[in-house]
């Protein structure tokens, strides 16, 4: 059927313009705001979380005279480390996320690049020397005492700076040729498989395996001498690593039986000049007030062992379940180009990374009772020594 000019002219005039149907509803837009608001305030929230833990712990190291010890200079550098971390990424990473578009220019995305690389990676480093310094402290507490000095702490924070630089450097030279093109998004070059395979396993991997080695390996020692009665000194536990960096937290389970010989010797001379003072109805109390003693040293250092062990669990669970997720999908991207991540997945498994400063200064502080002590006299406003 042939259609004539009028009935085109028809047709076309009443039947071109058809209505659009898939027009977004008006209360998306509101909505969209309403969620980009909350998560700003969320990131917001955790940005300042990290801010002032990290700050607390270090002016309590700084006010506290007593908690000037190498072992928690390591702490203090790593909560510097992880207010860099809040300070000079998170914000920028709140504005990135939530805008899903980068609007800074070249210079601020290269600036902010290198130092979210070197923070993170400085922040994983640090709990790897905190890590080594402990196992050495039970390993080989009495010679490593003589050694564990301010500079050697300071000489090992250095390598853990010069470390994280030399990853973070790599993709400044590589990106320098783009410098005049407008970006649209700020991230590293996965494409450089080279480079990712050397950071993932150099800020990542390797440090996760020697963690689990040291840790295993503090877990065990410690375990092996609660148990060893030494032939002179004290015992050191999981619970001494943990609980205090400072090595004053004990658990002896000899001190009843020196205890018990002593008052044999004792009570033996007693009987000999006097008579009386070992009779075996006193000797037998001697012994039913010594055996509760010992048991109730056993009930306590088993007691804080569980404890250790559980901050030990925390420690490493933490740590894992922040950063492995981040690490395996760079990984993945790099290795696997036809695989596909959603970028809002990708945004949570970053911000998890992230999370780990939050996480760190409480870790390594809330079991500790000389922390404890000194926070509360900060909140106080009280001057200390």
């Amino acid at each position: 059927m042939e259609l004539d000019n009028s009935s085109l002219d028809y047709f076309t005039s009443n039947f071109t313009e058809i209505p659009n149907t898939t027009t977004t509803p008006p209360w998306s837009e509101a909505t969209l705001l309403g969620l980009q608001i909350s998560l700003s305030a969320l990131l917001a929230v955790v940005t300042l979380a990290t801010v002032l833990s990290n700050a607390f712990v270090i002016a309590t190291i700084f006010l506290t005279r007593k908690l000037h010890t190498p072992a928690n200079f390591l702490i203090g550098s790593l909560a510097v480390t992880d207010l860099l971390v809040s300070i000079l990424v998170m914000p920028i990473s709140i504005v990135y996320t939530v805008s899903k578009t980068w609007s800074l220019g070249q210079i601020v995305c290269d600036i902010w690049l290198s130092s979210d690389i070197t923070f993170c990676t400085a922040s994983i480093l640090h709990l790897c020397v905190i890590a080594l310094d402990r196992y050495w402290a039970i390993t080989d507490a009495l010679e490593y005492s003589k050694r564990r000095t301010m500079r050697r702490a300071a000489i090992m924070v250095g390598v853990v700076w010069v470390i994280s630089i030399s990853i973070s450097m790599p993709p400044l030279f590589w990106r320098q040729a783009k410098a005049h093109e407008e970006l649209t998004d700020c991230m590293v070059n996965t494409d450089q498989i080279s480079y990712t395979l050397y950071s993932t396993f150099g800020a990542f991997y390797v440090p996760t395996v020697l963690l689990i080695i040291l840790y295993g390996r503090i877990y065990v020692a410690a375990r092996s001498r609660i148990f060893k009665t030494p032939s002179s000194g004290k015992r050191f536990t999981t619970a001494q690593l943990i609980q205090t960096s400072a090595g004053s937290s004990l658990c002896s389970l000899n001190s009843a039986s020196n205890q018990e010989a002593h008052l044999h010797s004792g009570t033996g001379n007693a009987g000999g000049g006097g008579g009386g003072g070992g009779s075996p109805l006193f000797m037998n109390s001697v012994k039913v007030k010594l055996a509760d003693s010992m048991l109730e040293r056993k009930r306590l250092c088993a007691a804080r062992e569980r404890k250790a062990t559980k901050t030990l669990g925390i420690i490493l669970g933490a740590f894992i379940i922040c950063w492995l997720p981040f690490f395996i999908g760079t990984l993945v991207k790099a290795i696997c180009k036809e695989c596909w991540f959603d970028p809002v997945l990708f945004d949570i498994f970053t911000w998890l990374g992230y999370l780990n400063s939050l996480i760190n200064p409480v870790i390594y502080t809330a079991f500790n009772d000389e922390f404890k002590q000194a926070f509360q006299k900060l909140i106080k406003f009280r001057r200390f020594t």
